[in-house]
């Protein structure tokens, strides 16, 4: 791994082009150790040894670079290390054969020592994340709700639903009646809750049965809607060349910088809020206002899917891109139905996704009994509110 005194990195070559070794020798941010064939490779790394980066020949003796990269990947060897083909000329069976065996980059000769350095550092930057995020996951499986709270979950959950059954009942059929005592009167989706742990959620349906269809032609009403952005980077077409390193995303080729981008226009599309929903019904609109529609969440408490106060679970879509870097930290406090998001905010109408994500990470941070007991008590005024959340 990468010299802590001198900074430099550890790269292994394969192949046997002595001049684009000697090239990389002289580059003062790298030790190399080369290797003439992948065997004397396998067999380094067998000996303990980690380079930082692997710079492979796209022609090797007795195979190829590729299959190379495919033979690690088996033998499940330096899986985390940076690996680019190195190849002589331009060949397009070669690109995209790297591109769909997922090789990390490809790059012709003669190189340019500073580039391969750059790329390799962000790689492995990129690397030691995604490794980082799987971890946390492994964080999120072993989560569990603390003792008092679930005893208290079970205990307001159960009383709760024998008193409410017969309003629900009521409410029920009045959804049913509506809809030309047609479809399911309650919805159920996958949410994304406590410990990242996948559920059926329950909701009473409040919207109209074609909802879903009507979704794609309201995007436009949406609150959160983002910034358009075109599928090619701006930056790199004035220019003629990319304007920053290019990445293989899904087999395709895009800069670093407009990828960083689009990830960002994702992550706010991610959030769906219509003020006056046409989707929403007139029994819907009611159960909305008052929350009446989140009741049947009491079952998820009790089968221990959620907690009475928590952060709330989030679809899947919206939790796939929401679960890195600062959003991570929500999951590691109970899913709720009511939570500390719910009553700062209910009734704003200039809440902002970075508000949300700060309250779901205080919450998450600062959660206990008596808080939760403080915040029951808070959200019954918040019920009253005419804006919903």
């Amino acid at each position: 791994m990468e010299d802590t005194i001198t900074g430099k990195l550890k790269i292994a070559y394969i192949g046997g082009d002595t001049s684009t070794i000697e090239l990389l020798k002289t580059h003062d941010a790298f030790e190399i150790s080369d290797f003439g064939n992948s065997l004397l490779f396998v067999n380094w790394l067998n000996n303990g040894n980690e380079p930082d980066g692997i710079l492979c020949e796209s022609f090797l003796p007795g195979t190829n670079g590729i299959e190379f990269h495919q033979y690690l990947g088996k033998k499940n060897l330096a899986t985390e290390v940076p690996f680019i083909l190195v190849s002589r000329h331009e060949d397009e069976k070669i690109r995209k054969s790297a591109i769909s065996h997922k090789v990390d980059d490809l790059y012709l000769t003669p190189l340019n020592p500073e580039n391969i350095e750059t790329r390799i550092r962000f790689l492995r930057d990129h690397k030691e994340l995604l490794s980082s995020k799987q971890e946390t996951a492994e964080q999120f499986r072993d989560y569990s709700i603390p003792l008092i709270k679930r005893l208290f979950d079970i205990a307001v959950a159960g009383m709760a639903l024998i008193f409410l059954s017969p309003f629900l009942l009521v409410i029920m059929f009045a959804i049913w009646a509506e809809s030309g005592f047609k479809g399911k009167v309650y919805y159920i989706s996958k949410r994304v809750g406590t410990g990242y742990k996948i559920f059926d959620f329950y909701k009473l349906r409040s919207m109209s049965l074609n909802a879903d269809k009507m979704l794609k032609s309201m995007a436009h009403l949406n609150q959160y809607e983002a910034e358009k952005i075109e599928d090619k980077c701006p930056d790199c077409e004035s220019l003629g060349h990319p304007c920053s390193t290019l990445l293989i995303i899904e087999g395709d080729e895009i800069c670093e910088k407009h990828y960083m981008r689009m990830r960002q226009v994702k992550i706010n599309q991610s959030f769906i809020k219509i003020k006056d929903d046409p989707r929403i019904t007139k029994v819907g609109a009611f159960i909305r206002n008052t929350s009446i529609d989140e009741l049947p969440q009491l079952i998820n408490v009790l089968k221990g899917d959620m907690s009475i106060v928590g952060n709330r679970p989030l679809p899947l879509y919206e939790a796939e891109l929401l679960t890195s870097d600062e959003w991570g930290e929500r999951f590691l406090g109970p899913a709720g139905i009511t939570g500390l998001w719910q009553v700062e905010l209910r009734g704003k109408q200039d809440m902002s996704i970075e508000e949300r994500k700060t309250l779901d990470n205080v919450y998450a941070r600062n959660y206990s009994f008596w808080g939760d007991i403080k915040l029951i008590l808070r959200t019954i005024p918040a019920l009253l509110q005419k804006e919903n959340v």
